[in-house]
């Protein structure tokens, strides 16, 4: 039950006159407390796609501060009756809680009383599902990738930016504090220029991101096909396309929007820089042909620096398979002194200008003093995450700023420019050429 001595109570009562003052003399006017959720207002949150990602991450991430935070799942909105009653089920078994069901978001979002939602659909639906959110008054959470299309990711910074609703992408890296701590020590200048960053993603997976028993089992008339394509082209109903999106596009760019978006993430925070001057890219599926689009394997090469000064800047070396793990997944960014490696959280001299190569141009040697991150942060986590203490962190940061009104760590602007990042990736994989982008147009420029 919502207190009696509600938000909504307090505006009503100021708005008949003497709490304006009382308001005023807090600091607040009525039109801004209004949009502050007071601390015994229970928040109703509303579960968008009851997918694999939601009931094995972040409902448990969710769980884990809803009593502290006052937070209560209410409904859930999934095209598939099947995902509907099983939310049920589990919200049921897991919380103790009954939510009501609805067949689409035209019969959720309307909800006066559901204050936020959880996203966490087919990639390219993140966006305008977002969009269409707020534009109901709704706080959200959306999964990453933040969109799949330049289109689609305007449309959401444009109704964020008009609503002034909380957006959280879930790019949890940002909330995490051994990240917290790498940005802080790059900031600090004491690692120096960024001169180039390695990462990768390698798994040994046939059945990533494959559900071949559940393909069997989904019938059209379970779901409703026409919604799920939403803006993309009609075509006739294709039950791996519904639930094996992540290897089809146009339903998702496979590794860049899935993986690239969470390591790619963590440049544009640590610099600033809000997207690649240049990518090229390559790949292909050389191993499991099993009638997916996206590639199995892929190379991206990034430049990043100033956009005024070709003379400034660093490289991003970028690759993923799912043929192969031996490499796993590495975050690693050098500088001329030595080493950050964001799977160990060490800094180090490693590779830095030594002494004896110094003196052969009369230079002094360049040496990283080394630590450890996860030392500093309290935390000890690795760069490959799902369900795990980053996702929790970034659930709470998200409950705390819907209360508070406060930026949270993974805006709609990171949000954007991940996005922007991977459109570039895809497209220079996809023609094969280099791809810059045109901030004044913002848009994709193929060269």
């Amino acid at each position: 039950m919502k207190s009696t001595n509600s938000r909504r109570e307090f505006i009503k009562q100021a708005s008949m006159g003497a709490g304006v003052a009382g308001l005023s003399a807090m600091g607040f006017s009525a039109k801004s407390y209004a949009k502050i959720i007071g601390a015994n207002d229970r928040v109703r949150v509303g579960i968008v796609g009851f997918s694999n990602r939601f009931r094995g991450s972040l409902f448990p991430a969710f769980m884990n501060h809803a009593k502290a935070q006052n937070f209560e799942f209410v409904a859930v909105s999934d095209l598939w009756n099947r995902r509907r009653d099983e939310a049920y089920a589990y919200a049921k078994e897991k919380a103790g809680i009954e939510i009501a069901k609805y067949r689409n978001n035209d019969e959720l979002f309307p909800r006066t009383d559901v204050d936020a939602v959880i996203i966490s659909t087919a990639d390219f639906q993140h966006a305008l599902i977002a969009a269409d959110a707020v534009r109901h008054g709704k706080d959200v959470y959306v999964e990453k990738p933040m969109a799949e299309s330049i289109e689609d990711a305007k449309t959401l910074r444009k109704a964020v930016e008009e609503t002034g609703k909380i957006l959280q992408v879930g790019s949890q890296r940002r909330s995490a504090p051994n990240y917290i701590a790498a940005n802080e020590y790059i900031r600090s200048g004491k690692f120096g220029d960024i001169k180039m960053v390695e990462m990768t993603w390698n798994v040994n997976q046939p059945g990533r991101w494959r559900l071949p028993e559940l393909t069997k089992e989904i019938r059209e008339k379970d779901t409703d096909w026409n919604r799920f394509l939403m803006n993309r082209p009609k075509v006739a109903w294709n039950p791996r396309y519904y639930l094996e999106y992540r290897l089809f596009w146009p339903y998702s760019s496979g590794i860049f929007g899935q993986w690239m978006a969470h390591q790619i993430d963590t440049v544009h925070w640590f610099t600033d820089l809000p997207h690649p001057r240049s990518v090229v890219a390559n790949g292909g599926i050389y191993m499991w042909n099993d009638g997916r689009i996206n590639p199995d394997t892929l190379t991206a090469v990034m430049d990043y620096g100033p956009a005024n000064d070709p003379t400034k800047g660093f490289q991003v070396q970028y690759s993923s398979r799912f043929t192969n793990s031996a490499g796993g997944v590495k975050e690693l960014y050098f500088s001329n002194a030595g080493s950050l490696n964001l799977d160990t959280n060490e800094v180090t001299s490693e590779g830095g200008l030594t002494q004896r190569m110094a003196d052969q141009m009369g230079m002094k040697e360049n040496l990283l003093e080394p630590f450890t991150l996860s030392n500093a942060a309290k935390i000890e986590t690795s760069a490959n995450t799902g369900s795990d203490p980053m996702t929790s962190l970034h659930m709470l940061n998200w409950m705390e700023c819907v209360r508070n009104r406060k930026k949270p760590n993974a805006d709609v602007v990171a949000g954007y420019n991940h996005s922007v990042a991977n459109i570039m990736g895809h497209t220079a994989y996809e023609t094969g050429k280099r791809v810059t982008f045109d901030d004044e147009k913002q848009e994709v420029v193929v060269s």
